[in-house]
């Protein structure tokens, strides 16, 4: 079975193709544009043993806000769709995931319904890389990604004080989440009373 999937999005802001593989080995090409949001994404592919190819265009002269907003929706609809039926894959993950000082907790579920709960407040801090990445767009990134690829997710911060630390340990930690989801651990179809996911 081969679970890989490439999706394009074209707007009038940004030109965005993605590759997902999600059986892969973590080896990713990623170029956005943004070093830290491209940093961030190596984070979700590394830990989540998927290979990630990601490449946009998009306006940064005005913001970096429409870019990293269509590469998450591209990814989380390439990620829907490389999952196909979801037959055999474990469906639910959940974890603490430290960075030094920072701890994040996520819980994620493929259930096909997308819904995210965020409480991740973030301490004051100039935007992160240049172009620079505003670290409140974190939230949406993921929060876009996660409605794409249908999941309900839930990402609170136990505790943390530097910023960089706390976005990253989300991006890893959404990774490992995905990783343990999406693995295929059973062979009774799909894990879900309705059938369906």
């Amino acid at each position: 079975m081969t679970r890989t999937a490439t999706r394009r999005r074209e707007t009038g802001e940004t030109s965005v193709e993605v590759s997902v593989n999600l059986d892969g080995s973590g080896n990713n090409e990623i170029a956005t544009g943004i070093p830290f949001f491209d940093h961030m994404l190596d984070q979700v592919g590394r830990h989540g043993g998927l290979d990630l190819t990601i490449r946009a265009d998009g306006d940064l002269a005005i913001d970096t806000h429409h870019t990293v907003e269509d590469v998450s929706i591209t990814l989380g609809e390439t990620i829907r769709e490389a999952l196909g039926d979801k037959a055999g894959i474990t469906r639910f993950s959940s974890g603490r995931y430290p960075l030094d000082e920072a701890l994040i907790d996520i819980a994620l579920d493929l259930s096909g319904r997308p819904f995210v709960f965020w409480d991740v407040p973030m301490p004051e801090c100039l935007p992160l890389g240049d172009p620079a990445f505003d670290p409140q767009l974190a939230e949406h990134a993921v929060s876009s990604l996660a409605t794409s690829a249908a999941m309900t997710l839930h990402v609170e911060l136990i505790r943390g004080t530097n910023v960089h630390h706390i976005v990253e340990a989300v991006f890893k930690g959404l990774g490992r989440s995905i990783r343990a989801a999406v693995a295929v651990t059973d062979d009774r179809g799909v894990p879900s009373t309705k059938g369906t996911l």
